[in-house]
């Protein structure tokens, strides 16, 4: 028995996956926080467009 008990001590693999997943969030964020903005700033782009098209027709 106590031999289990030192082996689940020194197994890490649950922590690693952790780390794996915390690191997956963060990328997940960052990529949804930079399409995000990156919409925002190409749908003003194509409003300003829209506007010259407009006013020069």
């Amino acid at each position: 028995m106590t031999n289990l008990f030192a082996r689940f001590i020194k197994d890490e693999s649950g922590a690693t996956a952790i780390e794996y997943g915390l690191i997956a969030a963060l990328i997940s964020v960052a990529l949804i926080t930079g399409a995000t903005t990156l919409g925002s700033k190409l749908n003003t782009q194509f409003n300003n467009l829209a506007g010259k098209l407009n006013y020069a027709g």
